[in-house]
């Protein structure tokens, strides 16, 4: 699939997540086979980017091209201004948030808000667009709740405003995360415009990746929380799409060995202090489905150091008792 002059290794693609898709978990997602892995999403408000939180989201050392970041807000002027400053630092794609359904960004009227006001996101889309040389994508959702589903609309506005890539997610904002997604919308906006559109939510294994794109007619998929704990779920889906054989799912000492790599990463990135509180979360999620995982949290929760984090992580995955199905 290609973005603009882009042609992508695959079809898969990492949604951006906050405080999650960081350049460490991005690196890993590529490397296990997506095609592209887009950033965190990066306010518009410029005054917000000396804090070490964005500093570290707008590095991209030893990341595969094309580099994509999304960017976030309200303002079209903002939004261009952030785009420019956001190519200057190494970024190939720029992607437009309009899918967070997040309160404390929608009630500044931004992210998925952005699809109630259709002039107001046409504006957006034309001011990113004229603003940079690179490839503008948007990512958004089926509409603001079940009563004003949109998305062909904004599709349509997109591609009049020199859009090159949409994604979308089978839910509204009212739905947030909960629910089932659904992809009847999406196929609507697959027929609705002639740019790539990639289908978005609850895209969990190689089965339903293959029947999402079938139905849909989308041109790529996008794979988010299933990703995390799990960056190979872009090599099974692959495989699977290429051959209809399902990979097995790797022995609990192969995936120890990643968690650990992950972690250094981790600490280079936010220093030992924080990387050891950023790791739990990803310490948990290539646990949970392991056997004794429930009391591993518990354990390695309380550790404060690079080292102890180490330890209990060898203890755990290294021993053929962690395997099986999580408690």
């Amino acid at each position: 699939m290609n973005i603009g002059d882009w042609r992508l290794s695959s079809n898969l693609i990492l949604a951006p997540m906050a405080g999650i898709t960081d350049l460490p978990f991005r690196r890993l997602c590529r490397r296990f086979g997506a095609g592209l892995a887009v950033s965190e999403m990066v306010s518009a408000d410029t005054s917000l980017w000396g804090s070490r939180k964005t500093q570290t989201r707008l590095q991209h050392e030893g990341e595969a091209s094309p580099i994509a970041v999304q960017i976030v807000g309200t303002d079209p002027q903002k939004l261009a201004a952030a785009a420019r400053i956001n190519v200057d630092y190494g970024a190939e794609i720029i992607d437009i948030n309009m899918g967070c359904p997040a309160k404390k960004v929608c009630k500044v009227a931004a992210g998925s808000a952005l699809m109630r006001d259709e002039i107001l996101a046409g504006r957006i889309l034309e001011a990113v667009v004229g603003a940079v040389d690179v490839p503008v994508t948007l990512k958004m959702r089926t509409g603001w709740d079940k009563h004003s589903l949109n998305a062909p609309v904004i599709a349509r506005i997109a591609e009049q405003s020199g859009i090159q890539m949409l994604s979308v997610h089978g839910r509204t904002r009212a739905c947030k995360f909960t629910g089932e997604a659904e992809y009847e919308t999406i196929r609507e906006v697959k027929q609705a415009v002639s740019i790539p559109v990639v289908a978005n939510g609850d895209i969990r294994d190689e089965k339903k990746a293959k029947q999402v794109l079938k139905f849909t007619g989308a041109d790529a998929i996008m794979i988010g929380r299933a990703a995390q704990g799990r960056p190979w779920i872009f090599r099974q889906i692959a495989h699977y799409l290429a051959t209809g054989e399902q990979l097995q799912e790797p022995e609990s000492q192969w995936i120890g060995d990643l968690l650990l790599e992950h972690l250094e990463a981790l600490y280079s990135l936010y220093g030992q202090r924080h990387g050891v509180r950023i790791a739990r979360k990803h310490i948990a999620w290539y646990s949970r489905h392991l056997r004794g995982a429930a009391k591993f949290r518990q354990e390695i929760n309380r550790v404060e150091d690079t080292q102890g984090q180490h330890d209990l992580i060898k203890a755990f995955f290294y021993c053929r008792e962690s395997r099986g199905k999580a408690a």
